[in-house]
């Protein structure tokens, strides 16, 4: 490992005083002091439900002071355990840039498992967690943070020069190519949602090094920390978080079809798996419910159930529904807008839920379409195998290999083309077989 000694300086700034009107600062002191207050409140908050586990991480979310990377911004807004704080919106109002929610960050650093002296690529830059990330390593480290926007990073310069971390690298770039000037790094920590790993993420990693990515596989994101092994890169730990999608070269837009005039529309990761006008007038079918029998807890995460649907469906999407223009012809779970949903020939299926008792939910099937009946059998078949198989878990694991891997090089499990890699989704049993629908050997999208 390269390690660099480096040199923390402080920007201080003139005093200007008004000579003729008092300065009053009585209330710089009162938000100061509750700053400090909602500081000590979100780190012991989040000790305290198991978020944070370690010393070090605990000390640098206590030293960073969080409200310097959103000047202006509420604190009580900006300190709020499990939301994030967004710094920039484009023309339409979407977040473009945003500093992630404490916990999302508290959790992604216990991830990282980062020391001292270590090299960091951050991607996807705000300041912020950049900061953090400087504590962590401490002097004989060295951290570097990218954006592709150009008002993000010389926000992000400042703020840091002002809150004392001016020893940041801070890059323009689009983080495509990565940044080779600092390589190799020791972690790489991607904080923006990202499709696909670009080769140069995998080469810019050390031996023994670890990416950490919120990747999206058919349209679910699962923030994922990966570690080299044998010409590939396997998955060691995963969290369900939302992030900032990634712009530039590895964008990427996924395809929507829209439904009985916008009230029904279906997101799939990549390109239709059938002809679209194989769907016209599906929804004005008669609709076939099967329910399985299967449940889950009404405060348990559902992820795991959704990834496990997804590895296995072919036509795997995920079905929004437009509530000011709700007929009831789509009824997802409780008070969601949206649910895992799968396409096959001319018929249509989603999942969703009704109340089994006190303390669960049972899992349920909609569908539509001249197959509707063997489509919801299906999916409540698959949805008892995770029920009896894989709920509570260790949940998938997934492999990133070079695209153009051969078939008979790749691990079990559903496989994910993309751009620059073909991802693997395993499951600790074969489940589908027990579930009569055949082994899940390589079948590919």
């Amino acid at each position: 490992m390269f390690t660099f000694p480096l040199r923390r300086t402080t920007t201080r700034k003139p005093l200007v005083t008004d000579r003729t009107t008092p300065k009053d600062t009585t209330s710089e002191v009162a938000n100061s002091d509750r700053a400090a207050q909602l500081r000590k409140q979100v780190v012991d908050d989040l000790i305290a439900e198991g978020t944070i586990v370690s010393a070090p991480v605990e000390a640098a979310m206590r030293k960073v002071h969080r409200e310097l990377f959103a000047p202006g911004g509420d604190l009580d807004e900006i300190y709020h355990c499990y939301n994030g704080f967004v710094t920039k919106r484009d023309a339409e109002g979407n977040a473009t840039s945003s500093i992630s929610a404490p916990q999302v960050q508290a959790h992604m650093l216990e991830q990282a498992e980062i020391a001292t002296g270590m090299r960091i690529l951050e991607i996807g830059s705000g300041g912020y967690n950049a900061a953090l990330l400087a504590e962590l390593v401490g002097p004989s480290g060295q951290v570097t943070t990218v954006d592709i926007d150009k008002d993000v990073t010389d926000r992000a310069e400042r703020q840091l020069a002002e809150a004392g971390y001016s020893q940041v690298n801070v890059v323009l770039v689009d983080a495509e190519g990565g940044v080779p000037e600092y390589a190799p790094y020791d972690r790489i920590l991607v904080t923006v949602g990202t499709w696909d790993i670009p080769p140069a993420w995998i080469a810019q990693l050390a031996e023994g090094g670890r990416l950490l990515v919120p990747l999206q596989v058919r349209g679910l994101s699962r923030t994922l920390a990966f570690e080299r092994a044998d010409g590939f890169l396997v998955s060691r730990s995963s969290r369900l978080f939302g992030f900032v999608p990634i712009q530039g070269a590895g964008a990427h837009q996924g395809k929507q079809l829209v439904m009985r005039g916008g009230e029904v529309t279906l997101r799939f990761d990549d390109e239709f798996p059938v002809d679209a006008t194989a769907l016209e007038g599906v929804l004005n079918t008669p609709r076939v419910e099967v329910w399985t029998g299967a449940t889950i807890g009404r405060f348990e995460l559902w992820a795991d159930a959704h990834m496990w649907l997804a590895s296995a469906l072919p036509g795997f999407c995920r079905v929004v529904l437009d509530r000011k223009l709700d007929t009831g012809v789509v009824t997802p779970p409780g008070r969601q807008a949206a649910a895992s949903a799968v396409v096959a020939g001319g018929s249509f299926a989603y999942v969703t839920t009704r109340r089994a008792d006190e303390e669960n939910l049972e899992w349920g099937v909609h569908a539509f379409g001249p197959d509707a009946g063997d489509l919801a059998e299906e999916v409540a078949g698959l949805l008892r195998v995770w029920g009896l198989e894989h709920r509570g878990g260790p949940g998938p694991q997934f492999r990133v290999y070079p695209v153009g891997t051969p078939d008979d090089q790749l691990s079990e499990g559903r496989v994910i083309d993309k751009k620059h890699s073909r991802v693997t989704i395993s499951w600790p049993q074969a489940a589908i077989a027990a579930a009569g629908q055949g082994a899940l050997q390589h079948p590919t999208e």
